[in-house]
């Protein structure tokens, strides 16, 4: 059975792009080897990420992610049942959350993911995806 787990995070401490390329050489590492696909948005002091794939590695993620020191008030904002992957092409994509982007000014003027449904999180993602701008390291 495959699912779909969206997430927030703050960063702890500050969100450097050593610190996003290490979190993301090894989520595109371990999700390759575990049938896991997704979306990685980060900026603003925030990581707002997608996982697919089937359940019990998806839940070992999470929980790892859980532990994971480099994440603090992680909450759990949307999981389901799939049939199809959204985010399938990407082991791990990156978006940037960046203040200045018109996605996030336009439509969501104080984006706050912790105050939003996971609904229109995923939404959100979509449109970020779908614009083709933030993306900065799709990877198949």
């Amino acid at each position: 059975m495959q699912v779909r787990l969206l997430y927030v995070s703050r960063a702890v401490g500050p969100q450097t792009t050593t610190v996003t390329g290490s979190i993301l050489e090894t989520a595109r590492q371990h999700n390759q080897s575990n049938g896991i696909t997704g979306v990685l948005c980060q900026g603003q002091g925030l990581f707002l990420q997608v996982l697919e794939g089937e359940r019990s590695p998806v839940n070992r993620l999470y929980a790892r992610i859980l532990a994971d020191p480099r994440h603090q008030d992680v909450e759990l904002l949307h999981f389901e049942e799939i049939s199809q992957r959204r985010f399938g092409n990407w082991s791990m994509a990156h978006v940037d959350l960046s203040s200045t982007d018109p996605m996030i000014q336009l439509q969501h003027p104080e984006f706050d993911p912790y105050s939003a449904t996971g609904a229109l999180m995923l939404a959100q993602l979509d449109d970020l995806l779908a614009s083709g701008q933030p993306i900065r390291t799709p990877l198949a």
